[in-house]
C-alpha cells in the first residue's frame, strides 16, 4: 500500500509540474511583450494577440479533452500534449516572423487545453474520497505560484538574455516530464468509445471564445464597444443553447449532472470569483507599480513575488486548517483576507513602506492557496469515480473562463474609470472591486452547512 500511496504522489507531482510549465508559459508572455514587438516590428496593439490567441485557444479545445481523453487513452493524450507543447516552444523560439510566432502560439494552446485537464483527471480518477484533499492540493499550485512568479522570471531573463528564451526554457523541462511520465504513468486500459457531440462543441466553443475574445477586444477602447457587447451577446445565447442541449440531450460532450450535488454546485458558482481574482491581482499589482509607481519590470515583479511566497508559506498548513476547520470556515477566513488585502492595496503610495506591500500581497496569496485548496478538495467531493471526467471538464471550462476573465474585467475597469477621475484613481478603483467581488461568495459560504466535504476530511 505504501508503494501505491508513493507512486500515487508522485504521479500528482508530475502532473503539477506541468501544468506549472503551461500556466507560467501563458503568464510570462506578458512580461515580454514590448521585446517581442520590437524584435516583429509591429505594434503593441498586433504584439498582444499573442496573448489573447493563445487564450481563445485554450478555451475552445477544453472541452474536448474529456471526449479525446477516454477516447483515446489519458496517458496517451497527456503524453502527446507534453511533447506537442514543447515543440511548439521551441517553434515560437525558432519564428522568423510574426505570422509563424502567432501559429506557434495557436499551437500552444491547442496542446496547452488538453494537457491541463488530462493531468488533471489522471489523479482524480485514481483518488479515493479519504486523499481527495490531499492530493488535489498538488494540483493547485501551479495556479498559484506560476503567476506571482512569471513577472520577475520575466523581467530577469529579458535583462539577461532576450525574448526568445521565454520559450527556449520549456524544452528542457518539457522534454523531463515527458521522459518521466513514459516510465511513472500506468498504461491505459478503460476506453470508452463514443459518437462525438458536434453541437455541444461548438456550443460551448462559440460561448467561451466570444465572450473572451469579446471582453479583450473592450481593452482597445470606445470604438469596439458595439462589437464587444455583441459578441458578449451571442456567448451568452450560446451558453443557453449549450447548456439545454448538455442537459437535456443524449451522448452529450460531457454531462451537467455534477450541477445537482452542492458541493461541486457551490465550487463554480462561488469559485468563479476566487479564480478571476487569481488571474487578475498579480497583473493588476504589476503594471500598477509599473505604471503609476514608474517602476522597472524587474522591481515591480520582486514586490508581486510576495505573492508567490504567500502561497508557498501558507502551503504546509492549508490542509490541516483544512482538516481541522473544515471547508465552510476554511473558505470563510480565506474570502475574508482576499478583501482585506485587495482593499489595502487601495491605499499604497511610492512612500508606503516596502515590508507593508509585501504583507499584503503574501497574505493575497495566503488567502488564495488556503481558498483554492478548499475548492479543489470540495469540488470532487461527492462526485462519484465514474462520473469524474465529465465533472473535470465542466470544472475547466468554468475555471478557464474565470482565470481568463480576471485580466479582461481589469482592463476594462481601468480604462472605464480613467474617463471619469485619473488613471492612478483608476487603478485603485480597480483594487476595490476585487475586494468587492467576494461578498457574493461569502454570503453563499454562510449557508452552507458545516458538515460540506465531510467525507474527504
Amino acid at each position: 500500500m505504501e508503494v501505491h500511496m508513493s507512486k500515487q504522489i508522485k504521479v500528482a507531482l508530475l502532473m503539477a509540474a506541468s501544468l506549472f510549465m503551461e500556466i507560467m508559459d501563458g503568464t510570462i508572455v506578458t512580461t515580454a511583450l514590448p521585446s517581442m514587438a520590437r524584435a516583429m516590428r509591429v505594434q503593441s496593439t498586433t504584439a498582444s494577440l499573442l496573448i489573447s490567441s493563445y487564450m481563445i485557444t485554450v478555451a475552445i479545445c477544453i472541452p474536448l479533452s474529456g471526449w479525446i481523453s477516454q477516447h483515446f487513452g489519458q496517458r496517451r493524450i497527456w503524453l502527446v500534449a507534453v511533447l506537442g507543447f514543447t515543440l511548439s516552444s521551441l517553434g515560437n523560439a525558432l519564428a522568423v516572423n510574426f505570422i509563424m510566432l502567432l501559429l506557434m502560439r495557436v499551437l500552444q494552446g491547442v496542446f496547452g487545453s488538453l494537457m491541463t485537464p488530462t493531468a488533471r483527471i489522471i489523479v482524480l480518477e485514481k483518488t479515493e474520497s479519504s486523499r481527495l484533499l490531499q492530493m488535489t492540493s498538488y494540483l493547485i499550485w501551479p495556479a498559484l505560484v506560476a503567476p506571482a512568479i512569471a513577472p520577475v522570471a520575466g523581467g530577469a531573463i529579458l535583462a539577461i538574455l532576450d525574448w526568445r528564451w521565454i520559450f527556449l526554457i520549456n524544452l528542457p523541462i518539457g522534454i523531463v516530464i515527458w521522459l518521466i511520465g513514459t516510465r511513472l504513468i500506468d498504461q491505459d486500459t478503460n476506453f470508452k468509445r463514443s459518437v462525438f457531440d458536434v453541437k455541444g462543441f461548438l456550443a460551448i466553443a462559440i460561448m467561451s471564445a466570444t465572450i473572451l475574445g469579446s471582453l479583450e477586444l473592450g481593452t482597445y477602447g470606445k470604438r469596439y464597444t458595439f462589437i464587444a457587447l455583441f459578441g458578449i451577446g451571442v456567448g451568452i445565447v450560446a451558453a443557453i443553447i449549450g447548456y439545454r442541449h448538455l442537459r437535456y440531450g443524449k451522448n452529450v460532450l460531457f454531462s451537467l449532472s455534477a450541477f445537482s450535488i452542492q458541493s461541486f454546485r457551490v465550487t463554480q458558482t462561488s469559485g468563479v470569483f476566487l479564480w478571476l481574482s487569481v488571474g487578475a491581482m498579480p497583473y493588476l499589482l504589476t503594471t500598477f507599480l509599473q505604471n503609476i509607481f514608474r517602476w522597472s519590470a524587474l522591481k515591480a515583479g520582486t514586490y508581486v513575488l510576495f505573492i508567490f511566497l504567500g502561497n508557498i508559506s501558507s502551503k504546509p498548513f492549508t490542509t490541516p486548517m483544512i482538516r481541522g476547520l473544515g471547508y465552510r470556515k476554511s473558505l470563510l477566513i480565506a474570502y475574508i483576507a482576499v478583501a482585506f488585502s485587495a482593499f489595502g492595496l487601495v491605499f499604497i503610495m511610492p512612500s508606503t513602506p516596502a515590508v507593508a506591500i509585501w504583507l499584503l500581497a503574501a497574505i493575497s496569496g495566503a488567502a488564495r492557496s488556503l481558498g483554492l485548496g478548499a475548492y479543489n478538495g470540495l469540488s470532487f467531493a461527492d462526485i462519484p469515480m465514474d462520473k469524474r471526467n465529465d465533472a473535470n471538464t465542466l470544472n475547466s471550462v468554468m475555471q478557464n473562463l474565470a482565470q481568463g476573465m480576471g485580466v479582461s474585467f481589469v482592463s476594462i475597469i481601468i480604462a472605464m474609470s480613467a474617463n471619469f477621475v485619473a488613471v492612478d484613481i483608476a487603478y485603485r478603483i480597480c483594487f476595490g472591486f476585487l475586494a468587492l467581488l467576494v461578498l457574493y461568495p461569502i454570503i453563499q459560504t454562510i449557508r452552507l452547512p458545516e458538515s460540506i466535504g465531510k467525507s474527504t476530511l
